[in-house]
C-alpha cells in the first residue's frame, strides 16, 4: 500500500495487550491484537510487518500510558523509530481517554465512566469521564481503597474494573484494555498528546543524598 494522506497507522502496547491497526480513509484496512504478559518487543515489528505495505502509514498514532514501563516504551520506541524512517508525523493518545471512549461506545446511555487500570506498587492509574468522554478528574495513582471511595460512577472501565466495582459493592464492570481498532473513536484532541511516556505515577527512585564530609580533627 503506498501510503496516502489518509492513512494511519496505530500502536498500542502499554498495558497486556499488544496490538496494530492500519486505517485508510477512516476504515480498518487490517489489524493485530494479543494479550500477554510479556514478550511485546519481540512481537510489535512481525504484527507490523504483516500488515498490507508493511504498515507504511502518512501518520502514526501511539498509546503513551499509563501503563507497563516496558510496554509503554517499547511502543513510543517503535512509532518514533518509524516516523523517522517515513518522515511522517507521530502523535499519542492515553490509555484512559482510549478505555472511556471505548466504554461508552458500548454503553451510550451512561452519564460517565472511570476508568481504572492496574497501576505499580499494587495501586491503580484512575481517571473518570463525562458523558461526552471528556476527562472528569485528573489522572492519579491511588490506593485500591482510596480509588473505591473517589470513583462514584456506575460504570466502570478497565483492567481493575471488576476488583472495584466487587470492592465498592455497586456498578457496572467492563473488563477492558486498550485496542488499536478502537483508536478512531477517540476525538480528534484525544488523538494530539505528543509522544511522550504518561506513567501515571511519580519515579519510584530517589535521588541519594549527598553525604556530608567529616569535619577534620586538629592533631592533638
Amino acid at each position: 500500500m503506498t501510503p496516502e494522506h489518509d492513512t494511519l497507522l496505530v500502536i498500542d502496547t502499554a498495558t497486556e495487550a499488544c496490538s496494530v491497526a492500519l486505517f485508510a480513509r477512516g476504515a480498518l484496512v487490517a489489524s493485530d491484537h494479543a494479550v500477554m504478559g510479556r514478550g511485546h518487543a519481540e512481537r510489535l515489528v512481525p504484527m507490523i510487518a504483516r500488515l498490507p505495505g508493511r504498515g507504511r502509514a502518512a501518520s502514526i498514532l501511539v498509546n503513551c500510558g499509563p501503563g507497563s514501563f516496558t510496554g509503554v516504551r517499547v511502543g513510543l520506541a517503535a512509532a518514533r523509530a518509524l516516523a523517522l524512517a517515513w518522515n511522517v508525523p507521530v502523535s499519542g493518545y492515553s490509555t484512559h481517554d482510549l478505555i472511556a471512549a471505548m466504554a461508552l461506545d458500548a454503553m451510550p446511555d451512561m452519564p460517565g465512566v472511570d476508568v481504572v487500570m492496574t497501576g505499580g506498587h499494587g495501586e491503580y492509574f484512575v481517571q473518570s469521564f463525562d458523558a461526552a468522554r471528556q476527562p472528569a478528574t485528573a489522572l492519579t495513582s491511588l490506593a485500591p481503597d482510596a480509588a473505591a471511595n473517589i470513583c462514584v460512577q456506575a460504570l466502570v472501565a478497565g483492567s481493575m474494573a471488576q476488583a472495584l466495582v466487587a470492592a465498592r459493592g455497586h456498578g457496572t464492570a467492563l473488563a477492558l484494555l486498550p485496542d488499536a481498532r478502537k483508536a478512531l473513536l477517540l476525538a480528534p484532541s484525544a488523538r494530539a498528546l505528543p509522544a511522550d511516556p504518561v506513567y501515571g505515577r511519580g519515579a519510584d527512585a530517589k535521588p541519594m543524598a549527598v553525604p556530608t564530609p567529616a569535619k577534620a580533627h586538629a592533631p592533638g
